[in-house]
């Protein structure tokens, strides 16, 4: 038996969105267009808020003029047959599925198993900046960097918009935390946890860290290269950015790159660290809709701290 749900919102024919007609910052559109309809299995949610990607323009190109962005922060709109998990005028965020249409839109209809429960301490433009970073974090240090408890970990990029919650998520699990940031990240990256920060942009933090058994990487390039140098012997070596470089096989180096997933239990785990005050959370600026190629550029520019976010209703 389902739930017992509130009338459902007028949902207007309509709705204002920003496309991708190219992969570029000119390519982005500011449009009225069609408002999806929940299918079977699938929730409307009205956007609140909408977190970017500095990369993600390149992501859609083979479906284009596609929606961008893929992380959101709303409330239930309306559901499609056979949805059981969420309530119309439920407060939810989300990781959407990459391969169809993002969220920078007043509506947006997904799977309902991916929608989570907001979490209460935070508001919508706060929550918006969670699902890609935090759930990258997560999966980059415990499923695929598998972090214990006792362990040393070397976290790159500790004051961005992974690597701060990363760093946070380290401490909590009870490992050494390690942080290579920018002059003026240090003492973000202090902030969120990190027992030690080394300035990383020349790409010789190998030379002042004793061996560590993982490094977690967001940023790639040199300091990704020099990482390997870092480990010790068995050690691991994940990152977000890019594929690792190749190891000589006599150092038995565990290198892997990996893409986030949308994972609705984990988006729960986090959202109960949210409201438990152990995770805490950076926006670097905010832009409305119509403004999304100003917040596109600005994720493309150096120095941020924390993530872009699109303000939607």
């Amino acid at each position: 038996m389902g739930r017992n749900r509130p009338a459902a919102p007028t949902v207007p024919p309509t709705m204002a969105a920003v496309r991708l007609h190219s992969p570029s910052l000119s390519g982005l559109r500011f449009e009225e267009i069609e408002t999806p309809r929940p299918r079977d299995g699938e929730a409307l949610v009205e956007v609140h808020a909408a977190g970017i990607t500095r990369d993600e323009l390149d992501w859609p190109v083979d479906r284009l003029p596609a929606i961008p962005s893929y992380e959101l922060s709303g409330t239930v709109a309306a559901v499609g047959e056979g949805v059981d998990s969420v309530a119309v005028g439920e407060p939810v965020y989300a990781l959407t599925s990459f391969d169809r249409d993002g969220v920078a839109a007043a509506y947006a209809s997904m799977s309902a198993d991916l929608l989570a429960p907001r979490p209460v301490r935070l508001d919508e433009i706060e929550s918006a900046a969670v699902p890609l970073a935090a759930l990258s974090a997560w999966q980059g240090l415990f499923d695929h960097g598998r972090l214990e408890r006792g362990e040393r970990v070397l976290i790159h990029g500790a004051a961005g918009g992974v690597g701060h919650l990363a760093t946070q998520l380290a401490r909590w699990r009870g490992a050494h935390v390690i942080a290579t940031a920018s002059k003026t990240g240090t003492e973000a990256a202090l902030a969120f946890g990190a027992h030690e920060v080394l300035e990383g942009a020349n790409g010789r933090f190998a030379d002042a860290v004793a061996p560590v058994d993982l490094v977690f990487d967001t940023v790639g390039a040199e300091l990704l290269e020099r990482s390997p140098a870092a480990l010790r012997k068995g050690g691991r070596l994940v990152s977000v950015a890019e594929e690792p470089p190749q190891t000589a096989p006599g150092a038995s180096i565990d290198s892997r790159y990996f893409v986030v997933e949308p994972n609705r239990p984990q988006l729960v785990d986090i959202g109960r660290l949210i409201d438990d005050d152990v995770l805490r959370v950076a926006v670097d600026s905010v832009f409305p809709l119509s403004d999304a190629r100003a917040a596109f550029e600005r994720s493309l520019a150096s120095g941020k701290r924390g993530k872009v976010v699109l303000r939607v209703a």
